[in-house]
């Protein structure tokens, strides 16, 4: 494919570097020299400094000739236009980046796509999302389903004293008698590892797992955390995040939203019927213990100040809170979560870059999903009569190093897969596999 992404920002950037790993064609549009020369040193990618809304550099970019468009730039205005113009020049498909949630909301109204914007994307919705994601269980780190629940993909922290550590994944076999679970990543010290039968579980350790229904309450015995139920949160800051975040969770959950800002506090007041908005300041420690910080069971910290999200997670942790989520804008503090003790630490730009990126392979592949702080996709794709694993088992498959086959839903029910497994057609595989390893791995299941 030839893709045009418009803005060089971080989100432009990761989209790019997602891309990259798949052969695609790529050019990079943004007024900033600075920004496309920086792109440039560290991606394979072609650059055009200019505005997106010019005819002039779209066509410079050669957009009558490119499959996609993808607008990212912090201009919700510019993204509008230059998706309408681009469309109107012959591009095939376009993706603008809003933060207006009123085109989220009337999206029947609107239908922007007569205009020629085909997909909105916003970052502040995509984090609410994975927010509500997060919270499904206090022992997981992360939790995403396939078909339903019949397989999914798990997340915990390896302890010092916990049943996995300093152990291989061949000597923890006793541990999974019945097969409903296999290991499929590990995350340690930001680096992501394709376990095989010697790697060893550290603490400190992500581990994440692909199970059977009966298989994800095994890995909760793991992990040496009890079941927890969540029904009281606390939002700290009334930023757009902690706007969508309550919004999307204030039916199932009693929430507490706090925010600095007055004005903010009877604006949040207004649109969330079901929260209770309090204003106060984000750093005093007696407030957030004076609204039953003790009493929580999860800790959402979404202000503008990384720092003070981590902070407030921390003191939160030591007051006995479950679940701590932190969002941060620097890419390289997902990284530090298993170090310092929060939770799960958020990007909204990087959760936007790997929903374009996942929008931008739909075709062979059924869905996908990311782990945050994880170089990694699974990937769920459809045995096909022609594929080059169709009654093939597992063991007798080249598959390359940097991937894993998770498990397989057949007929509604989810196996997970062992080496003797025999692929059939319209198995739904579940993958998971490093980037540099996506284009191979799709070609199994052509």
């Amino acid at each position: 494919m030839k893709i045009i992404i418009a803005g060089a920002g971080e989100v432009g950037f990761h989209i790019a570097k997602l891309l990259t790993f798949e052969r695609q064609e790529i050019v990079i549009m943004d007024l900033d020299q600075e920004r496309l020369n920086y792109i440039s040193a560290h991606l394979d990618v072609h650059t055009v400094k200019g505005s997106s809304t010019s005819y002039k550099f779209l066509e410079a970019a050669n957009v009558c000739k490119s499959d996609l468009l993808i607008s990212v730039t912090s201009s919700e205005e510019t993204n509008l236009a230059t998706c309408i113009i681009a469309k109107k020049l012959g591009v095939k498909k376009t993706i603008a980046r809003i933060d207006n949630i009123e085109y989220l909301t009337n999206t029947d109204k609107l239908n922007l796509k007569d205009v020629g914007i085909d997909e909105l994307i916003s970052p502040e919705s995509l984090a609410a999302r994975e927010i509500k994601r997060l919270l499904r269980e206090a022992a997981l780190t992360d939790a995403f389903e396939f078909d339903n629940g019949m397989l999914s993909l798990v997340g915990i922290n390896i302890g010092k004293d916990g049943f996995l550590a300093n152990k291989t994944l061949k000597e923890t076999t006793h541990l999974n008698p019945d097969q409903n679970f296999i290991t499929v990543c590990i995350l340690r010290n930001g680096k992501t590892i394709i376990p095989h039968g010697d790697t060893v579980f550290l603490p400190k350790d992500h581990a994440y797992f692909v199970a059977e229904p009966e298989g994800v309450k095994k890995v909760m015995e793991l992990s040496s955390q009890e079941k927890v139920v969540f029904k009281n949160l606390m939002i700290l800051g009334g930023t757009k995040v902690a706007y969508h975040a309550a919004r999307r969770l204030s039916k199932k959950y009693r929430i507490k939203l706090i925010e600095s800002d007055k004005e903010r506090c009877f604006e949040l007041a207004d649109e969330l019927r079901d929260t209770l908005v309090i204003n106060g300041d984000h750093t005093n420690v007696e407030l957030l213990k004076e609204e039953g910080l003790e009493d929580m069971d999860a800790f959402i910290a979404v202000t503008n100040n990384s720092e003070t999200n981590i902070i407030s997670c921390l003191v939160a942790k030591s007051c006995g809170v479950k679940k701590t989520i932190a969002m941060v804008e620097n890419m390289d503090y997902i990284h530090l979560s298993q170090n310092i003790g929060v939770d799960t630490m958020i990007n909204k730009k990087l959760i936007a870059a790997n929903f374009v990126s996942r929008y931008i392979r739909k075709g062979d592949v059924i869905s996908l999903t990311g782990i945050h702080g994880v170089d990694a996709e699974i990937m769920e794709f459809e045995v096909k009569e022609t594929s080059k694993i169709n009654h093939k088992k597992i063991r007798d498959i080249n598959f390359p190093k940097n991937s894993i086959m998770g498990g397989v839903v057949r007929k509604g029910i989810g196996y997970t897969t062992f080496g003797d497994f025999e692929f059939r057609p319209k198995d739904r595989a579940v993958i998971m596999c490093l980037p540099e390893s996506v284009h191979e791995v799709e070609q199994y299941f052509k």
